[in-house]
């Protein structure tokens, strides 16, 4: 095993779980959630900043600022505390409570936006307070994932390149799409590599980026109420959308079997699923950006999933075991 010296030094870009023994279709999941950071978005946090330190943008005195729903707040916030600056993540009461903990835990500073913006979503009024920050104290640096080249880049240079490594017979590839960084870098790369390759876009029912009707959305990580600049749906063969109830249930499915996965994980294999046909024999591979640490007081928790959706088929509403004296 190598010796790092820095916590983003630390990526594991080559483990997978075969999931045909649950799903009874050939789906390999890609585990992005075993980091120092605890998700995919190390990728995209260090390549944004190492662009603005290459660029000039940032350097001493200098404090990052990023809107977030949580899993790039805790990623930017290690590199922030790795490199000795302050930063600032702007986030919404759909963040979950353990993430905020984990941010501040770093030594960042964590700001609830509480008012919704037009689409009845936070983004907008995320943003908004970003730029006005901005607007006001020059030595705050937004690094903007929504439109920086860095966030897809990363995927195109590191996570592509690795599944393409693996799995030279691919035939589907299922990206959840949030910022679209992931959705885009790994786009990119197999459009001009193996265009053969079926990218299929998963999102979240309520979501805006593929032009849908806004609806609430519960779960953070997948969906937006305002269509990332980097997305560019000419790249995109397919996208499905799925219910978050649905994310619920294939998260719980999954840690039947011992798998805890976050809510990312849960919609993007609820969606290979079902456009997969059981038994076939096409090799597919899907994203999961983190692992469940952070859902366990929301989509792991009975009483919230029932006052979110209702009651839900996996929850663990039978009565326990009496157990022995």
């Amino acid at each position: 095993m190598p010796t790092i010296q820095s916590p983003d030094e630390l990526i594991i870009d080559d483990l997978y779980v075969n999931l045909e023994p649950i799903l009874r279709r050939q789906l390999l999941l890609k585990c992005e959630g075993f980091n120092f950071a605890g998700s995919v978005k190390l990728k995209a946090a260090t390549s944004m900043v190492d662009a603005a330190e290459r660029e000039g943008r940032l350097r001493s005195g200098s404090v990052l600022v990023e809107s977030s729903s949580g899993n790039l707040g805790v990623a930017l916030a290690m590199v922030a505390a790795s490199r000795g600056y302050q930063f600032v993540c702007i986030t919404d009461p759909r963040s979950n409570a353990t993430t905020r903990s984990l941010i501040e835990a770093l030594g960042a500073r964590v700001v609830l936006i509480t008012k919704p913006d037009a689409t009845g979503g936070y983004l907008g009024s995320r943003i908004s307070y970003v730029q006005e920050l901005c607007r006001n104290n020059p030595e705050f640096v937004w690094l903007n994932q929504y439109a920086s080249q860095y966030n897809w880049r990363a995927h195109y240079e590191l996570t592509a390149p690795a599944i393409d490594k693996q799995h030279p017979c691919l035939d589907y590839l299922f990206v959840g799409a949030g910022t679209t960084g992931t959705l885009m870098g790994c786009a990119r790369y197999f459009k001009e590599r193996r265009p053969e390759v079926r990218i299929v876009a998963v999102d979240s029912v309520g979501s805006v980026t593929f032009g849908s009707t806004p609806a609430p959305r519960y779960i953070p990580g997948l969906g937006t109420s305002r269509r990332p600049d980097i997305l560019d749906e000419g790249l995109v063969d397919e996208v499905l959308l799925v219910d978050e109830a649905d994310t619920v249930v294939t998260c719980r499915e999954l840690a039947r079997h011992g798998y805890l996965f976050g809510g990312s994980t849960g919609t993007v294999v609820s969606a290979a699923r079902n456009r997969l046909p059981e038994g076939g024999d096409a090799i597919a591979v899907a994203i999961a950006p983190d692992l469940a640490d952070r859902y366990v007081d929301t989509l792991y928790n009975d009483a919230w999933v029932i006052e979110t959706y209702g009651p839900l088929a996996g929850l663990h509403t039978e009565a326990s075991p009496e157990l022995p004296l």
